[in-house]
């Protein structure tokens, strides 16, 4: 009979043989294990799917089944995945492999051509079943982006949560505050914070917001001024964060972004910008506008002039003649317009041009918030009624004379009294702003302490005529009947200049 030799595998060669056959373990899930929750701060396509990652030891290289790694997506397998919208964007095709995942329900990991192209051994690994929910978070610009560029997304993506960016401005809102703050003070190591430098924090809350009775729960600003109070409060070898140390935090953060605002009172007190905070001028009025630097806006006085005279152009916004209005502005100008119709209101046409300038402004100007002084000063050009000088306007308005809310109220304001504050203040000197905004106004210290003298005034007005009153020291005038206006009153005197406009037109065109 034939003898079969058998011959049994040396030790070294047993070693050499078992790494073919051993088994990748890829991900493991236990059943007693925690739901996965998996966020991925770097979503690329290999660290969303996975990768081959062949490495090589005493200059042999590993199976190619050992060189399977599983990504973001298989780890939160049966879990969630949470993702930043904007970081998944933009990194190279992992929008559409997340997309592809979601919509199939399967993996596919596939090796990067980086990696077949140095001749390494490659594997298609089979497509793994997979049940994950995805978390994208980002802002609502995002999200209609998505909803509108990708028709796969509104069915990927089924639950919409709209987080608010306040909350109510109660004892839980403050409790909250505190809690936040306490949180900081053992994560970060920070002294603990007195109830002055919380409420603060608190106060400043609410100036965010800019709304009334509510704070804002966008806490990254609060939090960097709670960290710059308590290195204050360190330097200066206080065991705790007091409201000073809060105050100066945030007034040095915004001396640090003010140069804008500090080169702007820099021109009015040298005369090269020309702003009247004294006395009274026909056809001129100060305007309130803002800038931003940052996160941080500042407010300044914009001169605003009219000029009226017998025509057929009616009213022309110079900054929409020469290409600097905005579209919210221009709408404003045709609201402007269609409010002069209203408050005349007169049985012949208004037969006068006009024309509307915010003066030595050289960029472009948006917003509707110059439309309540825009209107006060065109009827100040059409009756020669002077304007006071020392008070500044902001608020929009409506085809029947309402004014209406506007934002940065607070900055506005401030940004007037130092213009005035920087001319010297006379007691007299104040901002119109509509009533609306009352509720969120939270003015510097030095500016309420103004208020409470009596150097410095806030009037809150509800109707032009109200805006009128205040400016000119006249009664505006109520409509008697269907366009009668009392004599004597601004109203009647704007009504006879346009019937003596008209008059004077036909009279021309007669002759």
């Amino acid at each position: 009979d034939d003898v079969v030799h058998l011959r049994l595998p040396h030790l070294d060669e047993i070693g050499e043989v078992t790494p073919l056959y051993r088994v990748n373990v890829v991900q493991e899930h236990g059943p007693d294990a925690p739901c996965p929750r998996i966020l991925e701060n770097a979503p690329t396509v290999e660290r969303l799917l996975g990768n081959l990652e062949v490495t090589v030891d005493e200059g042999r290289a590993q199976p190619p089944h050992m060189a399977i790694r599983g990504g973001s997506l298989l780890l939160a397998d049966g879990g969630y995945l949470i993702l930043e919208a904007r970081d998944v964007l933009s990194r190279p095709d992992a929008w559409s492999a997340l997309v592809r995942t979601l919509r199939s329900g399967e993996l596919e990991i596939i090796p990067s051509e980086a990696r077949g192209s140095r001749g390494t051994p490659a594997v298609r690994p089979e497509p793994i079943p997979l049940n994950v929910k995805v978390v994208l978070i980002g802002d609502a610009g995002v999200y209609d982006v998505l909803n509108f560029a990708d028709p796969d997304f509104p069915r990927l993506f089924k639950v919409l949560a709209d987080f608010d960016s306040t909350i109510d401005r109660d004892a839980g809102g403050i409790r909250f505050y505190a809690g936040v703050l306490a949180r900081m003070v053992k994560n970060e190591g920070l002294p603990p914070f007195h109830r002055d430098a919380v409420a603060v924090l608190v106060e400043h809350g609410a100036r965010i917001a800019s709304t009334p009775d509510r704070l804002t729960s966008r806490f990254g600003r609060l939090a960097d001024l709670a960290r710059e109070a308590a290195f204050l409060a360190t330097e200066a070898k206080r065991d705790t964060v007091t409201g000073d140390d809060a105050r100066d935090a945030i007034r040095r953060s915004k001396s640090r972004a003010d140069l804008p605002a500090r080169k702007f009172r820099e021109l009015v007190a040298r005369g090269t910008i020309h702003v009247q905070t004294r006395g009274s001028a026909v056809g001129q009025v100060n305007g309130l506008a803002v800038i931003s630097a940052g996160p941080l806006i500042y407010g300044f006085p914009a001169r605003i002039t009219a000029t009226v005279a017998p025509g057929s152009g009616g009213a022309i916004n110079i900054e929409r003649e020469a290409d600097l209005s905005g579209a919210i502005h221009t709408k404003s100008f045709y609201i402007l317009g269609g409010l002069l119709r209203h408050l005349l209101a007169t049985d012949h046409p208004l037969q006068f041009d006009a024309s509307v300038a915010f003066e030595q402004s050289y960029g472009g100007i948006d917003g509707d918030s110059a439309s309540g002084a825009e209107i006060c000063c065109l009827l100040s050009a059409l009756t020669d009624v002077p304007l006071r000088q020392d008070l500044a306007m902001t608020g929009a308005i409506d085809q029947f004379g309402n004014v209406l809310p506007i934002g940065a109220a607070n900055e506005k304001i401030e940004g007037f009294f130092d213009t005035c504050v920087d001319a010297g203040l006379t007691g007299t000197q104040g901002v119109i702003v509509p009533r609306a905004n009352v509720g969120e106004l939270m003015l510097r210290d030095d500016v309420v302490e103004a208020c409470a003298a009596g150097r410095f005034h806030v009037h809150a007005v509800a109707t032009v005529h109200e805006a009128l009153k205040l400016f000119t020291g006249r009664e505006p005038g109520t409509r008697e009947g269907r366009t009668g206006y009392p004599a004597g009153t601004v109203l009647a005197m704007a009504q006879e200049r346009a019937r003596l406009y008209w008059t004077q037109l036909e009279n021309g065109a007669d002759a």
